[in-house]
């Protein structure tokens, strides 16, 4: 018959620079891809150098290094009788024509973008290349393969995102298989967009995608989530993971390129109405399909059943923390834990880091069981368990002060106990004394709480010496721990402060926050809570169930008969469901003060009076722009959320504010003063998002 086709996609983990790497794991995709049968192999964006060498684009280094591994996978017996993205002959050079420039993305600072459609030129090789290949020249540019029996044209990453994309002039000029060579980030809530794009691609006007994607942590801040997957006519027929800890997935699939034929051959009858000019066919003396294919089963649609937001918590960022960990080289994670739901979420992370080890181990990952053995310094080691591989790498500290409850200290330890984890109390006070005592002897001063009749800043100080004792403890613990011991290596701090507090500045400038990594940096306080309400159920954490029920709050005033008088609500004076919601209108729907308010009106108008909202508004944007300088400090954090403030690359704004925004409030007092004046029944009542 010689109509069906095998093809294979995947999802890599590659990491920036590691070229001897992300050689071998080219390689072994190559290799399932052919031993299952397929004639073509796709794989991730820039895979052979690491999507995430940002500036080292710019390096020499980078291109030639690429080439060489490029000679070397071109060498290579695995590369034969089969269409890769390198291959035994180079057939042409697809550059990318719509770049990723927003968001994460930096796309523009490192390439320019293809501009000529459907213009092809001749590229002259590296000698290196001309070697292996026997060529001078290949093509370059917007062309598409034509095999003996199919074309495949592909579009890169970005492109599919696109209200143009090259997919749907490609179909309309006779494109059967459509492949996407993708760098694609997690985002909670994220996954599937990216699966309707696909399906949509080929639901218009037929043909067969194919989407590969990078996986894991590259060396930076997001952690690319896999999801290769295969469609026709608009289904999902294979896919692969979303989150996983093997470093080499393969996904192959049978279809029959006649179904592609029949579906368009009904639908697309007008298709050549206003057709662009026709696609440079590429001709390839190499058929995909074989004579006798009628014994080949094909793929049947699946069902693609996406994670909840929950979940997507409990893998991608685990995922992300092992692949810091192992390539990192250090012995373990230690986190101050509060008590408190971050600190407590961040524990939990970490747990369900070590279920998915030991999972992998159980199903013979040996490349995970060689990096935990490496992790705890034993070569004979096999994790029996997650609470038992808790207890070898994740250490946990309550940092206890004279301001600190029993409740707090009593949920930490039952947290820890139940996770797994070693735990220590360490006490504060003397490491506090003694500086403020360095302090008097200086100024002749000792400062007072504002319970014992201090000032405000006296106040705020005396806090902020609590919170910097312990970033400084956490790193001497973390340094020191294993040493004392008798083991080697070092531990790795872990942070804790969630995306809304980093939003306000909610938090001491180089206090427990400042730490090596924090998985919790990019995911709001709500989200937070459901995660931890999941984590109860799933795991059996009862001490969760305290921690859910109790005010969060930082302890670090004196407190009045044992009972804590502040929280972090107050203190913020709104909500962490209210700094969702101004979260997003600041960063996704692009909002200023003034026009903040003015959705604000509306959203909220049955639980708050305008003034309230333009209070609430003001208030936010003050402590917004007094603490935006503690952005361009903040520890790394794994990036989950679309309005994360992070200064690295995310969120780019200046941290020198004019903190009155006189010319912005006071359009807002204006439109409050023309507004009917209007009470709510309860002020207090929390905003419902």
């Amino acid at each position: 018959m010689g109509r069906k086709v095998t093809l294979a996609t995947c999802s890599l983990n590659q990491w920036a620079l590691d070229f001897e790497g992300n050689a071998d794991r080219i390689l072994k995709s190559i290799e399932i891809a052919k031993v299952n049968g397929a004639k073509y192999r796709l794989g991730p964006e820039l895979e052979i150098c690491g999507y995430g060498c940002a500036d080292h684009f710019y390096e020499s280094d980078t291109l030639l290094h690429s080439f060489e591994v490029l000679k070397t996978l071109l060498d290579s017996p695995t590369t034969q009788d089969i269409i890769c993205d390198v291959g035994i002959k180079i057939l042409l050079i697809r550059p990318k024509m719509l770049m990723a420039n927003h968001g994460i993305y930096r796309e523009m600072r490192w390439f320019s973008p293809w501009r000529r459609l459907r213009e092809v030129e001749e590229y002259f090789l590296p000698r290196m290349i001309q070697e292996v290949t026997g060529q001078d020249t290949v093509p370059f540019g917007d062309c598409v393969l034509s095999t003996k029996d199919s074309c495949i044209g592909t579009e890169i990453c970005a492109e599919l995102w696109s209200p143009n994309s090259p997919h749907i002039q490609m179909g309309l000029d006779g494109v059967e298989i459509f492949t996407n060579s993708s760098a694609s980030h997690h985002e909670l809530r994220k996954a599937d967009q990216r699966v309707n794009l696909i399906k949509s691609a080929t639901t218009k006007s037929g043909g067969i995608y194919l989407y590969a994607n990078q996986k894991g942590c590259d060396g930076d801040r997001v952690y690319y989530d896999g999801c290769a997957m295969v469609a026709i006519n608009g289904d999902v027929v294979a896919r692969g993971a979303q989150f996983s800890l093997d470093d080499v997935e393969v996904i192959t699939a049978t279809l029959d390129l006649e179904d592609v034929r029949s579906y368009r051959g009904e639908l697309c009858q007008q298709r050549l109405e206003g057709q662009q000019k026709p696609c440079h066919r590429i001709k390839v003396d190499f058929s995909l399909s074989s004579p006798n294919d009628i014994h080949l089963p094909t793929h049947q649609p699946i069902q693609w059943h996406f994670h909840t937001p929950e979940e997507e918590i409990s893998l991608g960022p685990a995922c992300w923390l092992w692949d810091y960990l192992r390539r990192s080289g250090q012995g373990g994670f230690l986190l101050p834990l509060s008590g408190g739901v971050d600190s407590s979420s961040t524990a939990c992370i970490v747990h369900c880091m070590c279920v998915l080890v030991c999972q992998a181990v159980d199903d013979g990952n040996s490349q995970v069981l060689k990096d935990v053995r490496r992790v705890v310094g034993d070569e004979s080691y096999t994790p029996q368990e997650p609470k038992e591989l808790c207890g070898r790498i994740f250490t946990t500290c309550y940092m206890t002060s004279e301001n600190s409850s029993q409740d707090t200290c009593s949920r930490a330890r039952d947290l820890a106990g139940q996770i797994g984890s070693a735990h220590m109390n360490i006490s504060i006070d003397m490491a506090v004394k003694g500086i403020l005592g360095i302090f008097s002897v200086v100024t002749g001063r000792w400062p007072q709480f504002r319970a014992n009749g201090g000032s405000n800043r006296e106040n705020l100080a005396l806090q902020n010496v609590q919170a910097r004792v312990r970033m400084v403890l956490a790193y001497l613990f973390a340094q020191l721990s294993l040493w004392a011991h008798g083991k080697p290596g070092g531990l790795l701090v872990l942070g804790s402060a969630n995306v809304d507090e980093s939003l306000t500045g909610y938090f001491t400038k180089y206090d427990c926050s400042s730490a090596d990594i924090n998985p919790i940096g990019g995911i709001s306080k709500s989200d937070l809570k459901s995660f931890l309400v999941y984590c109860a159920e799933r795991f059996q954490f009862a001490a969760l169930r305290g921690i859910l029920a109790a005010p969060p709050t930082a302890e670090l005033e004196p407190l009045t008969d044992g009972q804590l008088t502040q929280t972090d609500e107050a203190d913020m004076g709104m909500t962490y469901s209210e700094l969702s919601v101004i979260g997003r209108l600041r960063k996704i729907s692009k909002c200023g003060p003034f026009s903040m308010f003015c959705k604000l009106i509306h959203m909220w108008k049955d639980v708050f009076s305008p003034t309230e909202v333009a209070q609430k508004v003001k208030r936010f944007f003050r402590m917004y722009s007094v603490n935006r300088h503690k952005m361009t400090t903040v520890t790394p954090s794994y990036h989950a959320e679309s309005y994360s403030p992070d200064d690295n690359r995310f969120d780019l704004r200046p941290f020198l504010y004019n903190t009155r925004w006189t010319w912005q409030f006071r359009c807002i007092d204006n439109q409050v003063s023309q507004m009917p004046t209007t009470s709510t029944s309860n002020t207090e009542q929390k905003t419902s998002v």
